[in-house]
């Protein structure tokens, strides 16, 4: 069967940018049409494969007692955690399905001109034409190309791995960025024997030695091994293992594993759109060109999130959209540009949660910085830190000496993920270290460390009492 849709607005995608962008549109009275590729990605990457699933896992993972089976543990929180994400995609999916301004299409969708998508629902067709479109379709894990990895018949990429609910004994991970040690945390507090591989020399090689030190230490403490300057040259099944082979200072080495995680990135998923027939440009990364309004090379074109190779990021999708909405339907001024002190959060435990310069970054600048620095268990304001017994960590920030302003953080702490935020609106508004200092916070709190920590610098040692 083969019908044919004349819309406002066509969103091709379900993720975050997306799915904000129709519903908006859809409230204002624009008639909008949805595609998505599949049923169970109904919300995008984040509430599905990403964000929600593998955070839920750190969560369920530190709850493990010594007396609970690891195996059993696991494949019951895999178990609650597809529950929660069913739960989700349901409610994406009845918001879109409820409004009558939008229609919802579950299918696979392909450019054949500027203005057309042809969307592929099985047996039947949907041609569907509209006045603007907006293509949020993100992005997929990345299979380097090892040799015999593709073909390994225990090869899994972070996708795979939290559908799984068999706990894989021996897990190595090929990438030490920011996705391999997230699932090494999570999988070495399940119960696995995790390797982290990494060709680079140094992980977390961005970040100030101090702050990546603290955080290593605490994963390798937890039973976590880091090779570094390892490039994997070939993976090898056998009938009990697949033995990941690679090379270290000019000798071969390989590792035992029962799976093996492919965590080097991930990519945009613009195979299949045709591209080409709409006349949307991409880059060398495979990235959807775009101009500070995310505006492509067809002016009525839009690419969000993931998918226009920014920050891979759910927040900055959802920023995206707001880009797109005020060149729609508001004043035409939002752009990436505006975008000040983003930060980001490694979920690992506790979490490492970054913004602005590191210190390094800031001296390299010409920055006459200043230094306030403790280790968790040291900030006498911070009893929540003794309350749920986490202490481990380190809070950083760099301050520039002369307007007392926050040039930069880097807090390894329970809670960081949220006072990460306070520091960047305290970045963007100008709001000084001593400021945030002699604030008054809740208590007791994380963010109550702010007190202690910003009084403490390489100048003197000016700590107030604890509680």
């Amino acid at each position: 069967m083969s019908t044919t849709i004349n819309a406002d607005v066509l969103v091709v995608g379900f993720g975050k940018g997306g799915k904000t962008v129709a519903a908006q549109l859809g409230k204002l009275g624009r008639n909008v049409v949805l595609v998505e590729q599949s049923d169970q990605m109904y919300g995008g990457t984040c509430p599905n494969v990403g964000c929600v699933p593998t955070k839920a896992l750190v969560h369920h993972s530190r709850k493990r007692r010594p007396e609970d089976s690891p195996r059993e543990w696991y494949a019951r929180s895999v178990g609650e955690v597809h529950a929660l994400t069913s739960m989700f995609r349901a409610g994406n999916r009845d918001a879109m399905q409820s409004a009558e301004t939008i229609t919802l299409l579950t299918g696979r969708a392909r450019f054949t001109d500027p203005h057309t998508v042809e969307v592929a629902q099985g047996a039947d067709r949907a041609t569907v034409t509209a006045d603007t479109i907006v293509i949020n379709t993100g992005s997929e894990p990345i299979v380097p190309d090892i040799a015999g990895l593709r073909d390994s018949k225990r090869l899994v990429t972070s996708t795979d791995l939290i559908h799984s609910t068999d706990l894989p004994d021996r897990l190595v991970i090929i990438g030490g960025g920011f996705l391999g040690l997230e699932f090494a945390s999570i999988y070495g507090q399940f119960g696995s024997q995790v390797t982290v591989l990494e060709a680079a020399p140094e992980i977390l090689g961005r970040l100030d030695d101090d702050v990546a030190k603290v955080a290593l230490d605490i994963m390798r403490g937890e039973g976590v091994e880091f090779v570094t300057s390892a490039a994997v040259t070939e993976v090898r099944d056998g009938v009990a293992q697949t033995d990941v082979v690679y090379e270290r200072g000019g000798r071969r080495h390989s590792v035992a594993a029962d799976a093996v995680l492919a965590a080097v990135g991930r990519r945009p998923v613009t195979q299949g759109l045709d591209l080409d027939a709409a006349g949307v440009r991409t880059n060398q990364r495979g990235g959807i060109e775009v101009d500070e309004h995310l505006r492509t090379s067809q002016p009525h074109i839009f690419a969000l999130g993931d998918v226009n190779g920014g920050p891979q990021f759910t927040y900055i999708s959802l920023d995206d959209s707001r880009i797109v909405l005020d060149h729609l339907v508001g004043e035409g001024r939002r752009s990436r540009a505006d975008r000040v002190a983003i930060p980001a959060t490694l979920f690992v435990t506790p979490p490492l949660a970054t913004v602005g310069l590191t210190e390094r970054e800031a001296r390299a600048a010409g920055h006459r910085v200043r230094i306030a620095r403790q280790p968790v268990a040291d900030i006498v304001a911070m009893p929540r830190a003794y309350v749920v017994e986490e202490t481990r960590g380190l809070m950083k920030f760099v301050i520039d000496a002369e307007t007392d302003e926050i040039l930069g953080a880097a807090l390894l702490s329970v809670d960081a993920q949220e006072i990460i935020n306070t520091i960047a609106l305290a970045m963007r508004h100008h709001v000084t270290a001593a400021e945030l200092r002699d604030a008054v916070y809740t208590h007791p709190s994380s963010t109550e460390a702010l007190n202690d920590v910003l009084a403490m610098n390489e100048g003197g040692d000016q700590r107030p009492g604890a509680c």
